[in-house]
């Protein structure tokens, strides 16, 4: 989970283009799901509540960059 987190990151912060940043969302809603599984076998509460809105915020972000047409103009 934190080193898929870590190149998600990465994806998103260089801006190389919508795709790479879309699938940068997309590995981060990956990870996020790993966080939460973690949180539910640890009974780590917080954490499964903190990456259950981080999952929300990636999936908002791979409808923004994936899935949505871009604007035109």
């Amino acid at each position: 989970a934190s080193g898929s987190g870590m190149i998600a990151a990465a994806m998103v912060s260089l801006d190389l283009g919508r795709r790479l940043t879309g699938w940068g969302f997309v590995v981060f809603v990956a990870s996020s799901l790993c966080w939460i599984a973690g949180s539910v076998l640890t009974r780590d509460f917080a954490l499964g509540t903190q990456n259950a809105v981080l999952f929300g915020i990636n999936l908002l972000g791979v409808y923004r960059y994936l899935i949505r047409k871009r604007p035109p103009g």
